[in-house]
């Protein structure tokens, strides 16, 4: 029995280097649908966003058959816990990741090509998603600490973009909309940062059994 749940677990680890490898894709292609203007990468992001959800499903029922199929140990409790906790996470990537190829939409109709740091932070926030599930695979608090310490350059590269546009609207920028929703879409991929430090915290917590 004991080694059918440890296959179980290590299906789980398996089912969230996935759910992660789809959260990494929809970020990349909002951001290269804002860069690109291509409207099949709109398209991507929908529809990876419904995978993820659909893979926040699938995680859910697999962690609640491994809490009935046999009374877990304390361990075994805090990572499947802490799992579905990060799922959740994940799934709110996903539907940030959503969010700003909507507005990406408005953005390329305008013509405004930015020039801001708008895909360097889309780059952090992918490393953040990568490393907080690398660290949970892993057991590895080190990796799960460092994802907490970059929300830190994500914060300062959002207050850096910001003062950017809104340097470009003070100054008269002729499309000043185009600005706000760039603004808007560096917040998202700030919010995406914060959900990435989250996901560390429950490894951290699954590990250690202490939580922030």
């Amino acid at each position: 029995m004991r080694n059918r749940f440890d296959e179980q677990l290590q299906t789980l680890n398996t089912e969230l280097i996935t759910m992660g490898a789809l959260c990494e894709e929809a970020i990349s292609n909002a951001v290269k649908y804002l860069i690109e203007n291509n409207e099949s990468l709109k398209n991507d992001v929908y529809d990876t966003d419904r995978q993820i959800d659909q893979k926040e499903r699938d995680i859910e029922n697999l962690c609640m058959r491994l809490l009935l199929m046999q009374q877990p140990v304390a361990s075994d409790l805090r990572k499947i816990s802490s799992a579905l906790k990060m799922i959740s996470d994940m799934e709110r990537i996903g539907d940030q990741a959503s969010d700003i190829a909507e507005i990406a939409h408005f953005v390329n109709i305008s013509g405004y090509t930015t020039q801001v740091h708008i895909e360097e932070m889309a780059k952090l926030t992918i490393k953040m998603v990568t490393d907080s599930i690398d660290s949970f695979v892993k057991t590895d608090i080190e990796i799960a600490k460092n994802v907490i310490e970059q929300d830190n350059n994500v914060d300062e590269m959002f207050i850096k973009i910001k003062n950017e546009l809104i340097l470009g609207i003070q100054t008269g920028h002729d499309n000043a909309e185009a600005l706000l929703d760039l603004m808007m879409i560096a917040k998202y991929f700030e919010r995406i940062g914060d959900h990435a430090e989250n996901i560390a915290e429950w490894v951290i917590y699954s590990i250690t059994g202490r939580h922030k």
